[in-house]
């Protein structure tokens, strides 16, 4: 027995709302779609001349009339309805591509128009589902599914009309039927839109689990726990066909009683018509008309209960797109012309003036009351432990993170007068956990300066000691870097090589040597003293070797400024900054012995 007790307030959700919706990604090809519902409309209506053209054939047979045009206008009829058909077929086929496309445009503008905070949000497996599985069902419901139902309840209305015109009593026992029928698919239809909007769910939370673990795969692997990641995502997978073979069974049993209670008809209609022609109420003619109209309801009934079924996936998957308005876009003020932001030159490069930020309301401020200046030269390191705020001070630097109260500055001129790309056309940045971008080591190198000449690209590998690892490689620069192995440090390297490509006002290093042997973390402390000689240099460092000789270091601790300084001059009066060097053994001999 299929359960179709399901929360009466999730079936309310899923009506009228989630139509709307689905309309909205319709509405930019209503022009299309309705020219789809006009060639079904002809297609439907020769269907439906159909049978009083054939009535007028058996009236015919046994008369002196000729039946060379009826049988004429038979043939026309089939012609017509065919190629009707054959192009309706295109124009749906277009309609649902270009809606698709739009969704998918529309959802990739948006997630990287969309905060950084906010993406965090949701598992990016999730995110991608939206992409590819929900557009495949939302172009279903907006074209074939849409203009089939439409088509259908025509087709239905028509015979029903030409029924009357043939036999009001035999009408009586097939509309008693379509309204029992209609009653059923009343109670049916919303578990079967609950059903398909959990499935999809389901289907959202295993891309996110799949995404996460197989980023993880190593992890997972040395810990041993395939099997208990396979069974999560197989979990959600199961979760997943559950609720559509709930649906499958709710459509079948719609579609069973629907088909069943239409043929119980025509089966009392070939009787009840047999009873009235052998009394003379009816012509013979009429009779079999009427059949073929019954004949023909059976279709209609049938597509509207498996498009119906279409539909409702559609507006579950329209309703899940949607959701994607909730994300933050990020805002700026417009620039005042084409050039590019420069800056004062005799100002610093950043100033943080008593900046206080919080990830959401009602959170714990991340950094508090911040005061930081970051020459236009130099190499500026932020020290501190796990939660310092450090990680903040960059997010709030590049614009992820918006103050909840003070200034920043960028080369003396306020954030707020700045729009985002004016504000990160100045900065490069190597986030810890360095992603290569989908595509060949070219094309990475190439991502921040598309203008950049090989000389440039070559010297930025140089740098960081890849040079020869590259041009050893079969493809070389051309090489796929997603379908390679590449190792951690050499992701690292490759990061670093393409923001050095650029050579920023700006170059922001969270732990740029954190994954690199000695001999290649010497040569990256060189490219930062060669930047820091005509740029400013910030580094967020975990291994203190990365800042010994930076020309300032501050050290955080709960959101806050603490202390700052040169190594040597921090090491003989800030005890936490001490307590740092020790716990990783940075230093020489002398300054551990200090620091204990």
């Amino acid at each position: 027995m299929v359960d179709v007790d399901i929360a009466t307030a999730d079936k309310k959700k899923l009506t009228l709302p989630n139509l709307r919706v689905l309309w909205l990604f319709i509405a930019p090809h209503r022009r299309t779609l309705f020219l789809g519902m006009i060639l079904g409309l002809i297609g439907t209506g020769t269907a439906l001349a159909t049978p009083m053209v054939a009535k007028g054939v058996l009236d015919g047979l046994g008369t002196d009339r000729s039946l060379v045009p009826p049988v004429l206008i038979l043939v026309a009829l089939l012609v017509v309805g065919s190629t009707v058909l054959y192009f309706q077929w295109i124009v749906l086929g277009v309609l649902a591509e270009r809606v698709v496309l739009d969704a998918r445009k529309s959802i990739v503008r948006k997630y990287f128009g969309a905060t950084v905070g906010s993406l965090g949000t949701r598992p990016t497996g999730e995110l991608v589902t939206r992409v590819t599985s929900d557009t495949v069902l939302l172009r279903e419901a907006a074209s074939n599914a849409l203009v089939s139902i439409v088509n259908s309840l025509v087709g239905l209305v028509g015979a029903l009309i030409l029924m009357a015109v043939l036999d009001l009593v035999l009408l009586g026992a097939i509309a008693s039927a379509i309204i029992a029928i209609i009653i059923l698919f009343s109670r049916l239809m919303p578990p079967i839109a609950v059903a398909q909007r959990q499935s999809q769910e389901a289907v959202g939370r295993l891309g996110g689990i799949l995404d996460g673990t197989l980023r993880a795969i190593r992890t997972v692997k040395s810990s041993r726990a395939e099997m208990r990641e396979s069974e999560r995502v197989i979990t959600e997978a199961r979760t997943s066909a559950q609720f559509s073979v709930r649906a499958v069974k709710i459509s079948a049993l719609a579609s069973t009683f629907a088909g069943a209670g239409v043929q119980l008809a025509i089966i009392g209609i070939l009787g009840l018509g047999g009873y009235r022609v052998s009394i003379g109420a009816l012509a013979i003619s009429s009779l079999i008309a009427f059949l073929l109209y019954a004949f023909q309801v059976i279709g209609p009934v049938q597509t509207l209960a498996t498009n119906i079924t279409a539909l409702q996936a559609g507006m579950a998957a329209a309703a899940r797109i949607r959701q994607i308005d909730d994300l933050i876009v990020e805002v700026g003020v417009e620039g005042t012309g084409p050039a590019p932001f420069a800056g004062d030159t005799d100002a610093p490069a950043l100033e943080f003036r008593s900046v206080t930020a919080r990830y959401a309301p009602g959170r714990n401020p991340a950094v508090r009351s911040i005061d930081l200046e970051v020459p236009a030269r130099g190499h500026t390191a932020i020290v501190g432990p796990s939660g310092a705020g450090k990680t903040s001070v960059f997010s709030l630097i590049l614009r992820f993170l918006s103050p909840e109260s003070g200034e920043i500055r960028l080369g003396g001129t306020p954030y707020g007068q700045l729009t985002i790309d004016e504000v990160r056309s100045r900065l490069s940045y190597v986030e810890q956990e360095t992603p290569v971008i989908p595509g060949s080591v070219r094309e990475n190198l190439l991502f921040s300066h598309p203008d950049a000449s090989e000389d440039d690209i070559w010297a930025a590998l140089k740098s960081v000691h890849l040079d020869k690892t590259i041009r050893e490689l079969d493809d070389g620069l051309d090489t796929d870097l997603i379908g390679s192995t590449v190792s951690g440090g050499q992701r690292q390297r490759i990061a670093l090589a393409r923001a050095i490509v650029r050579r920023p006002k700006i170059l922001l290093l969270d732990e740029a040597t954190a994954q690199v042997d000695g001999r290649t973390e010497a040569a990256i402390h060189e490219v930062i003293r060669s930047i820091a000689a005509d740029s400013a240099v910030v580094t967020i460092a975990h291994r203190l070797s990365t800042v010994l000789d930076a020309d300032t270091i501050l050290v955080m601790e709960d959101g806050v400024v603490r202390a700052r300084g040169t190594h040597q001059e921090l090491m003989g009066r800030d005890d936490l900054y001490r307590e740092l060097v020790a716990a990783l053994r940075i230093g020489d001999n002398s300054e551990l012995n200090t620091s204990i």
